[in-house]
């Protein structure tokens, strides 16, 4: 599709059949991943919802305003709903096996994809097993792994913040929440990583990730534990339900959590709002926090939706049969917020945690982990700056998720903690 300056009628879907699919902005490959918003401001011209291509040949629809978004999440599920039975496409076998769409958007027996009853009992059993976490245990564990990833390349006074600190440490944590043995939890990391990386087999971490988590979930069962799993296991959940729990909870606790934390810290380095006021106090590390959750929501377009009948929105006829996407991120970028760089810090207004009965079920939680790590990386990493120009940092595929592929940083080399020292 070649954009048009000004918006055309013949690239409206209202009323209409679904575009042709040449003619449809793709949310996928190099162009999109260097500036999604790019992408978000042409669709906003047309409609507050537009078809688009989610990955090479899977069809759907984006919103791109903020209203918009947060309609279809009240909205839930009595006019729109999670159930991918509903997506045609996929059940006419036209969704290439080994598509990133395919891999984030399948069935899965767990309470993200559920409507009604079934939604209500598999997030009871979430919420009530994350309720059972102890804030300050959290914390001091989050520390603990923080602590013990700095001290491997503190020495070095250089490191890539990516590969070795915001993404392992929220998966180490939510390891370590769920109890898993070390080899289990070995497993879990390097399926999560593959799963949620749209260049790997998805098809291969997804089998790798199910029977890691069925052996967590007969382990727990066989010897309970104080921790996220047996609690699931309390609620009554079924092998298969339990197998997609903890992948839901596991997945949405870590990619996440890294995107918000390698985020967070590119912008401590490089923007002067922020470099060097957090290191005094000047400015606390939530309002970096809150910042990224505004301008760079770690999960950009995501919460597949599906109309049950004929749903129309400002004009926009939404047929059912195609999955619709909320961008999280192309809602908080709306210009028509009246939300300006001044008043992000403290405002909670961002869609990033999601809105509706899909919310984020713990986000307090998702906060300690993420400031815990920033605080971590500030204490212990004098003269923190980035090793290369900041335009030539690069972003990962970004349909789904807004993380970079590396943040190599500079700083003074500095003498591990003893062991013995860590909390």
């Amino acid at each position: 599709m070649t954009p048009h300056p000004t918006p055309d009628p013949r690239y409206c879907p209202a009323g209409t059949p679904l575009p042709d699919p040449a003619r449809h902005l793709p949310i996928h490959g190099p162009a999109f991943n260097a500036d999604p918003h790019a992408t978000y401001r042409q669709l906003r011209a047309y409609a507050p919802i537009m078809p688009v291509e989610i990955s090479p040949g899977v069809i759907g629809y984006l919103t791109v305003t903020y209203r918009a978004a947060l309609y279809l999440l009240l909205n839930t599920p009595t006019r729109f709903g999670k159930d991918p039975a509903r997506w045609s496409a996929l059940r006419q076998g036209q969704i290439p096996a080994g598509s990133p769409a395919l891999m984030m958007m399948q069935p899965r027996d767990n309470a993200l994809w559920k409507d009604g009853d079934e939604h209500t009992r598999l997030r009871r059993a979430i919420t009530g097993a994350l309720a059972g976490v102890d804030t300050h245990a959290l914390a001091s564990s989050v520390t603990r792994i923080a602590d013990g990833l700095i001290d491997a390349f503190v020495g070095d006074g250089h490191a890539d913040l990516v590969t070795q600190y915001a993404d392992p440490l929220p998966m180490l944590t939510m390891i370590d929440l769920f109890g898993c043995p070390p080899a289990v939890g070995r497993r879990i990391v390097v399926a999560v990583t593959r799963l949620f990386d749209t260049d790997s087999d998805g098809a291969a971490a997804n089998t790798a990730l199910e029977a890691a988590c069925l052996e967590l979930t007969r382990l727990k069962r066989a010897r309970p534990g104080r921790d996220v799993t047996t609690r699931l296991i309390a609620a009554g959940l079924t092998d298969a339900e339990m197998i997609q729990t903890i992948l839901l909870v596991i997945g949405a606790g870590s990619t996440p959590s890294s995107n918000l934390i390698m985020n967070a810290l590119r912008l401590i380095i490089t923007d002067g709002r922020f470099a060097g006021s957090v290191h005094t106090g000047v400015r606390p590390l939530a309002d970096a926090l809150d910042e990224v959750l505004w301008h760079c929501p770690p999960v950009s377009n995501y919460s597949p939706l599906y109309a049950i009948g004929n749903q129309s929105y400002e004009g926009v006829t939404l047929q059912p049969g195609y999955p619709i996407l909320v961008s999280f991120a192309a809602a908080n970028g709306d210009p028509a917020l009246p939300v300006t760089a001044g008043t992000r810090a403290g405002n909670r207004g961002h869609l990033a945690f999601s809105a509706g009965v899909h919310a984020c079920p713990a986000p307090d939680l998702a906060r300690i982990i993420s400031e815990t790590a920033l605080e971590r990386a500030v204490d212990r990493l004098a003269g923190l700056t980035l090793a290369v120009p900041a335009h030539e940092l690069t972003a990962r595929p970004a349909t789904f998720h807004a993380g970079l592929t590396a943040l190599p940083a500079l700083f003074k080399p500095d003498t591990p903690q003893p062991a013995t020292g860590r909390p």
